[in-house]
């Protein structure tokens, strides 16, 4: 479905939400954690409803830390709605996080810990806040805990040297340090650990000059937030905590356009920590709930992975104060060659036939903490779709004693480890194969019992599950079987009468939550036991641990919404993928990590009747192997 009322707000808009919230009077003192378009209701639309355009903003009061869920009429220019949140709150403010570090090096408790371990002068201690939500009985609206690191100047990497065994709890709505831990003192790793040109001297010289051109320009055509790119085209923009979202996706067959899929996006990601140790065992990441991965992306002004002939997209987003600022160049697009497409070689003539893939890039990166995140989506021209998450930065550190054993973390240098983790990513896919009425099947591949119809034991078939409710199936991959998901239109045919649909192919990296049922993570991250979830489409069902995950104690989204079991056949549906990594982290991570790699393809299964990629033409002889 394309339609006006999906996209971003315009700064006029961001200010008109800013200007009406606080008119309403809603707070004391209005932070805004995120302001958002407010998604219509697609039923309403198809039904010919005039729907307003609306905006939606997560409020928290400075003043008493309490979080407000608002919804705005732009159209009529009135806050429709204020609802204070009963469970969770909205994400943290930077703001807020910015003030930890100051709270807590003018406590005496705090400073006589780190006196304890000979660190006099806090002038390059460098604090790093954690939403504290794992952590039973902890009160206050809005609480945060805070771990250290020294860094020998200014541009040292801290990781290098924890402050092992200090954790101090503050109070973000009045600055007071509640609480400071002192778990026991540990010698510091003093050896830097950095990462820029010079520590990697000697740099390799021979590496030559790898220049990538397209002397009559790029392929595809921008025009605001549209993109068209051979027979693709679709809406892409940042949304401050999903990030990078991916709008009315839709292939050109023959003289029309057939829908693929309304909006895909990150829904949640979680960063369960593996480690017993009492100062780290309550430490995770909601990176969409907590923080806003939106808000955390880079300008690529000073700095993008993308190699060839660029061109980016802004993003307009509100800052804390709810005004609007403009991130540059948040989105990047390009092209870039992807090796053999297709390729056939006749035995008989000795004809040869080959054609090379281009693919489309869309992507963006987020810094959070300590991990960059890359968020590529490639368009294909066989009309498939790979989606794939990229994992940089720098691991997690603690400080330990020679000999002291470490079962769930990895010697990285003298008395400092990083801990086991794992890096758990929920994709909100929903899909509108050739429009809305859609069905699921888990598809597994299964011998054929040995007898009349297999006499040799080497048949097999795929056994086909109808998804009929949102309990149902498995929900887990599983390589051996080859499971797959296939979302149909069981309206729609091919010209062989097959269901048209599209194929979820999982990647290698789909691990699931390895923290057990009693811990608080588990509560929290429910979507995380699952791989695939179908639900019907709901316009209030967004996220996939709820709107509100920064200190929910018991956890919303998925496992709460499906306990209903509502019916999932020949309807609106989304499907919710999850993958994860599970990261042991090696020496070879340190002191920054190679990127690992993680995702999923879409694959058409019977959506076309032949082969989409016949037309693409050969390359130039230009370009040809000699």
């Amino acid at each position: 479905m394309r339609h006006e009322l999906f996209a971003p707000l315009t700064a006029g808009e961001i200010s008109a939400v800013a200007r009406l919230v606080r008119g309403a009077g809603v707070g004391e003192r209005p932070g805004f954690s995120a302001v958002f378009t407010d998604e219509p209701d697609k039923a309403l639309l198809r039904a010919g409803t005039q729907v307003p355009r609306r905006a939606r903003a997560m409020v928290v009061d400075r003043s008493t830390g309490r979080s407000y869920d608002v919804r705005i009429d732009l159209d009529a220019q009135s806050v429709e709605s204020a609802d204070v949140v009963a469970h969770g709150a909205a994400p943290v403010l930077l703001g807020e996080f910015e003030s930890v570090a100051a709270a807590v090096k003018k406590d005496r408790r705090y400073l006589d810990a780190l006196a304890r371990r000979g660190i006099t002068d806090v002038t390059h201690v460098q604090v790093d806040p954690w939403c504290v939500g794992n952590i039973p009985g902890i009160q206050g609206e809005r609480v945060c805990g805070a771990i250290s690191y020294v860094r020998d100047s200014p541009a040292d990497n801290g990781y290098a040297h924890p402050i092992e065994g200090v954790v101090a709890f503050v109070d973000l709505v009045t600055g007071d340090v509640l609480d400071v831990k002192d778990h026991g003192v540990r010698p510091m790793n003093r050896a830097c650990a950095n990462y820029d040109a010079g520590s990697g001297a000697p740099l390799r010289d021979d590496v030559k000059p790898l220049e990538i051109t397209q002397p009559e320009g790029v392929g595809f055509t921008l025009d605001g937030h549209e993109l068209t790119w051979q027979k693709w085209r679709f809406q892409v923009s940042l949304h401050p905590l999903e990030g990078l979202v991916v709008h009315g996706l839709e292939y050109r067959d023959g003289d029309a356009y057939r829908s693929i899929l309304h909006r895909g996006s990150v829904a949640e990601m979680v960063v369960p920590y593996g480690d017993a140790a009492p100062e780290h065992h309550w430490r995770s990441a909601f990176d969409v709930g907590e923080f806003g991965l939106g808000k955390l992306t880079n300008s690529l002004v000073l700095g993008c992975d993308c190699l060839g002939e660029i061109r980016y997209l802004d993003a307009v987003m509100a800052g804390e104060d709810g005004e609007p600022y403009t991130l540059p160049n948040a989105i990047c697009v390009h092209e870039e060659d992807d090796g053999i497409l297709w390729k056939h070689q006749d035995w008989v003539t000795g004809a040869t036939e080959v054609r090379r893939s281009r693919r489309l890039v869309v992507s963006s990166i987020a810094t959070v903490g300590n991990y960059e995140y890359g968020f590529f989506w490639y368009f294909h021209q066989d009309g498939s779709v790979q989606v794939e998450a990229k994992l940089t930065g720098i691991v997690q550190t603690r400080a330990i004693h020679e000999g002291e054993p470490t079962p769930s973390a990895t010697r990285i240098g003298e008395n400092i480890v990083a801990p086991y983790h794992q890096h758990i990513f929920s994709f909100r896919l929903d899909f509108e194969i050739d429009g809305p009425d859609n069905s699921v099947f888990e598809n597994d591949a299964a011998p054929i019992p040995v007898g009349p119809d297999n006499p040799t034991g080497s048949a097999f078939t795929v056994r086909k599950t109808l998804l009929e409710s949102e309990l149902g199936g498995v929900g887990r991959t599983d390589p051996q079987v080859s499971r797959n998901w296939t979302i149909v239109n069981r309206g729609r045919t091919n010209a062989w009468g097959l269901p048209v649909g599209y194929k979820l192919l999982p990647g290698w990296a789909s691990a699931t939550l390895l923290a057990q049922d009693e811990s608080p993570i588990a509560r929290r991250a429910g979507f995380t036991r699952r791989n695939v979830w179908v639900t019907p489409y709901s316009p209030s069902e967004m996220r996939s641990a709820g709107d509100f995950p920064n200190q929910h104690r018991e956890g919303d989204g998925l496992p709460v919404w499906t306990r209903a079991d509502r019916p999932t056949v020949d309807t609106d549906i989304v499907v919710w993928y999850t993958l994860g990594v599970t990261h042991v982290p090696r020496a070879e991570d340190w002191p920054v990590m190679p990127v690992e790699r993680a995702g999923f393809h879409l694959l058409p299964v019977n959506f076309f009747d032949r082969s989409p990629a016949l037309d693409v033409p050969p390359s130039p002889a230009a370009h040809a192997c000699h």
